[in-house]
Order: structure tokens, then sequence, then C-alpha cells
């Protein structure tokens, strides 16, 4: 089943009888009357395919489902907040949200511009904040709307993974992992980890997003994503993610073969000599070139070239005498092909932690704590091993 089936008041319902243990306090708690909080209580279990609750004189005991079941129940209803929001709302406004406006909402839900709006509307009254505001032709989220639609994705990312984890309880492998992938992770850790963890789990889908920590970390905070790789962020760490360490990479001055710098005397002092292309101002790896330079007592030259695509870095210095940092792994196929060459390793020692980055109060499915398992064995064969 989808969670769009899901009746929220039938989720309040069954969380406060399982907090409770009894469906007269519950009932008092959702303020309905005993007989609606049962009948709500059948239609769940009917949906979910399972009892949550063996039927006792002294109360109602939790299944093993129900247990599994409680804490995203927590998580999402928490995420959500008001009793009075309806399911139909959370999703209007997902889709609302993620289209942009009301005409490409419909059609990715399915959902009439009427249907949408009216749901919307609904909402903003339920809340006492308006969610859309009109500009120009089109529409756009305030910011409670932004701030709102955040929420109920998270609460979305619970109730999906509350409806995988109760699947796995039949044996029925379902669900994805959805991968945000920095630069660094692309050469050897994620290949190697995917193709590990797929062998295992050909039936789960792995969708993973490339691009930068900038882009990716406020997909990861609107639980889009379930976790991100690539070099950590320990100097000003974000305060609302928890980082993992895997191993230290060591990155590596790279320039085209033949370069003139491999023919000075002292190549260090030339460093400055010569273009760079870099990424940009605030990323670890640029922080680690200017480390360099002063490791060196040199002045930080002027970068002509910002640039975080390994692509296109590539074809530059195979091209030219730009100069670039970057660890080995991401050039390995140049090197062995012999089209790249390797000056030496950046003076100072320089070295970057790269990691797992996920969401605080994050909890894994037993799926995606499998693939965080692959990375971390994937890990040990890369770089110095952090423990």
């Amino acid at each position: 089943m989808h969670i769009w089936n899901l009746n929220l008041r039938h989720l309040r319902a069954a969380l406060e009888v399982m907090r409770r243990g009894s469906i007269s306090a519950a009932a008092q708690a959702v303020a309905l009357t005993q007989p609606a909080v049962t009948q709500g209580l059948a239609r769940l279990e009917r949906e979910l395919g399972r009892p949550l609750f063996e039927r006792r004189a002294d109360g109602m005991e939790m299944t093993g489902a129900a247990r599994l079941l409680q804490p995203r129940l927590e998580a999402a209803l928490g995420h959500i907040g008001s009793p009075r929001v309806t399911m139909a709302q959370v999703r209007a406004l997902i889709l609302v949200g993620g289209a942009g406006s009301l005409v490409e909402a419909g059609q990715a839900g399915g959902l009439s511009q009427p249907t949408l709006h009216r749901a919307v509307k609904d909402l903003s009254l339920a809340l006492r904040r308006n969610m859309i505001e009109r500009r120009g032709r089109g529409i756009a989220l305030t910011e409670a709307g932004h701030r709102t639609l955040r929420a109920f994705r998270l609460a979305r990312a619970e109730l999906v993974a509350a409806l995988t984890e109760l699947r796995a309880l039949d044996g029925v492998e379902v669900g994805r992992v959805a991968v945000g992938a920095m630069p660094l992770s692309r050469a050897r850790l994620l290949p190697g980890a995917v193709a590990t963890f797929h062998r295992a789990h050909p039936d789960i889908t792995i969708t993973i997003a490339e691009g930068s920590h900038a882009e990716l970390i406020e997909p990861l905070r609107d639980g889009e994503l379930d976790l991100l790789i690539g070099a950590l962020r320990l100097d000003n760490p974000p305060v609302d993610v928890d980082q993992r360490p895997l191993f230290d990479d060591q990155p590596m001055i790279f320039a085209r073969p033949g370069h003139p710098i491999m023919d000075r005397p002292d190549p260090w002092a030339a460093l400055a000599d010569y273009p760079w292309v870099v990424p940009p101002t605030g990323t670890p790896l640029r922080t680690q070139w200017e480390a360099m330079f002063r490791a060196g007592a040199l002045c930080v030259p002027v970068v002509p070239i910002e640039c975080g695509s390994v692509m296109t870095v590539r074809q530059l210095i195979r091209d030219s005498d730009f100069l670039t940092l970057l660890s080995p792994d991401q050039l390995s196929v140049e090197l062995q092909a012999g089209v790249v060459a390797q000056v030496g390793a950046a003076p100072g020692d320089l070295r970057r932690t790269i990691g797992i980055t996920t969401r605080t109060g994050w909890r894994p499915t037993p799926i995606q704590a499998d693939f965080i398992m692959a990375l971390i064995t994937a890990a040990r064969g890369i770089g110095r091993t952090v423990s």
C-alpha cells in the first residue's frame, strides 16, 4: 500500500493506544468516541494487512508490528504537529512544493488544480498561516510554507520507512536507498559499496544524486536523501546532521605529462608560478589547497578558474599548464593511461576526512543500515581508515 492511503486520525488513535494500552484512554486523548477508535484501528489493521494489538481483558497488548511501527509514528506525527492536518493536505503541499505550480503539481500527482488549491487553502486555515502566495502569474511557498513542507517531507520519509519495515516482517525486501554523492565518493568508495550491496539485495533500488555539499545538504535535511558520502565538514559541522568518518584521503598535485614544473629543480618553490584550477572557496579541498601554500611559506596565488567537476578539471590540466589538487582515486584511470601526471604529495601532509553524513535523529531501516555497512566495508581498502 501507499502512505497516502493512510488516515492520519487513525494513526494518531493507534499511537495513543500504543502509549496508553487502552482504547478508552486513547479515545479521550484524541477526542473521539471509543467505537470510532475501534473502527479506526480495525481499518488501519486491514490496510496494513496485520494485527497491531492483541485484545485482552486488561487492555491492548502491542504486537511485534506495533512495536516496530510506534517510533516511526512518533516521529512522523511529531513532524506534522497539528491534529487538524489531513493526509490529503500533506500530499498537496508536498506536490505543490516539489512542482512549483498547481498545474505541474496536479500533473505529478494525478489531481485536479481545484483539489490541490482547496487542500492547501484548508491547510492554511488549519494551521493559521498562509502556505502559498501569488507571484505574478504563478505561486510560491511562503516562509511558513517552506518550513511546513520540510516537516511534511520528513514525516513522509518516516511513514515510508514504517511500511518498508512492516513488509520486511513478511520476508519481503522493498524500499530504496537515496544517496547524495559528493565528488570524491564517486571514484571508488560508492561504486564498490553499491556493487556489494546489490549482490546481497538485488531487488532494492538505489538512487544516486551527484552534487556538491552545498547542493545536497538541503535535500538531506528535507528527507529526500538518506545520506551523503564525501568530504566531511569537520571545521564547521552543521548543527542538525551527524557525521561518521570512514577514512582519510591524501590529495596529490597533478599536471599534464611534460609539464614544465617537472623540470624545475625545486618544484615546490614553483607552485605559485603556474595557474591552478581548484574548487570554490569554503570547500574542504580549497581549504586544503590554501593550507598547502601556507605550509610551504608561499603566497596563496589568485585562482583563475574555480571548478568542482573532476571531468572539467581533468580536461583542463591535460590541455594546458594548469595544476590541480585531487585525490589519486579521482584520476586513477587517467594516471594508468598516462594522460595526466602526478607531481607529488602536497607539502604539509594534507589530509581530508571522507565519511557519511546523515540527519540528526535519523533511524535507518535494516536495508539502509546494510548499505551503510557496505560503505564501511568498501572504505577499509581505501586511504587511512578512521576508527
